[in-house]
């Protein structure tokens, strides 16, 4: 079954910069992996420190792959100093 997942990620303005990068890095590197359809970045208008992914899965076991990488580790590295919060995460499945 395929995983839709949606996450929301505030950067402090102090360092948005550096949040971006790391961003942008794991939409570079996870479009790569085969379990992964669709893996955008989002940029608030009105909040420019507020960055939204939205995702497709094939799978929740790609998904778990997924979270085991070096980028994606390398956010989470970041997630206490670097962010306004930790991140909300939604996964969801569409509705037939």
């Amino acid at each position: 079954m395929k995983i839709y997942l949606t996450a929301i990620i505030k950067a402090k303005e102090e360092y948005r910069t550096d949040v971006l990068e790391v961003l942008q890095n794991m939409v570079k590197e996870t479009k790569k992996e085969e379990a992964n359809e669709l893996y955008t970045l989002h940029q608030g208008i009105e909040d420019k420190n507020q960055f939204i992914f939205y995702e497709i899965w094939k799978d929740q076991k790609g998904l778990d792959e997924h979270n085991q990488q070096p980028y994606l580790q390398a956010f989470t590295a970041i997630i206490d100093e670097k962010l306004q919060e930790k991140p909300q995460i939604y996964t969801t499945h569409i509705l037939d």
